[in-house]
């Protein structure tokens, strides 16, 4: 499990990207990072979660607009983890859900304003999707939001898992990281189902296979 804080007092000395990411970083426009950055700039002192390996230009990005992120590297946790107990009577996995949530997203009762949830439900076991977001609605402040990225299609060049590492612009870098497969794709009605109970919806177009979706709390 990879879960820490940072702050400005603690932001030097961070380790580089090793063998979490491979291959050179591709500028991507996001609306999504354009619309969410608003936020971030306006406001801070927000704290924010970052879902993925390690990315210290994401670390120094926030914390100089004062706030402070918890990282918490689901995909990696969920495939390389332990978390099958046997099988069931047709012969699947039964998963230890309450166990990868209180590993991975134990957040020790602190709340959250805003989640970069990035294209991990894509990547997770189907046991695991549901309870992950409604660990996150529980953990996160009222008007709180989730910027997560969903692959429309399994296959292709795109569907690689990669890392995501934010600019003070409406770019986003893309950086191949872990071959993890993709689990999933989602429809607009399938990710609507998704955060059923959820204030809020806004998505925003993509030309490459890929939907951004910023949740609201």
């Amino acid at each position: 499990m990879l879960s820490r804080w940072f702050d400005k007092k603690n932001e030097a000395g961070l380790a580089a990207s090793g063998a979490g990411v491979t291959g050179p970083r591709v500028p991507r426009h996001s609306g999504g990072w354009a619309a969410l950055r608003k936020r971030l700039q306006a406001a801070p002192g927000l704290r924010v979660v970052d879902v993925g390996f390690t990315s210290p230009s994401n670390i120094n990005y926030l914390t100089s607009l004062g706030h402070s992120i918890f990282l918490a590297d689901l995909v990696y946790d969920a495939n390389t983890g332990n978390w099958t107990t046997g099988k069931d009577e047709d012969d699947k996995p039964v998963w230890n859900v309450q166990g990868f949530l209180d590993s991975a997203l134990n957040f020790g009762g602190r709340t959250f304003d805003v989640v970069l949830l990035w294209t991990a439900l894509d990547y997770l076991p189907e046991a695991f999707v549901q309870p992950v977001v409604a660990r996150l609605h529980e953990s996160m402040n009222p008007g709180g939001q989730v910027f997560s990225l969903f692959h429309t299609r399994t296959k292709g060049d795109e569907t690689a898992y990669c890392r995501f590492h934010v600019t003070p612009g409406d770019e986003v870098e893309v950086q191949q990281a872990q071959p993890f497969p993709i689990q999933r794709a989602f429809t607009n009605r399938s990710i609507e189902k998704l955060f059923a109970g959820w204030s809020g919806h806004r998505q925003f177009l993509a030309k490459d296979s890929v939907s951004e979706v910023i949740m609201t709390r």
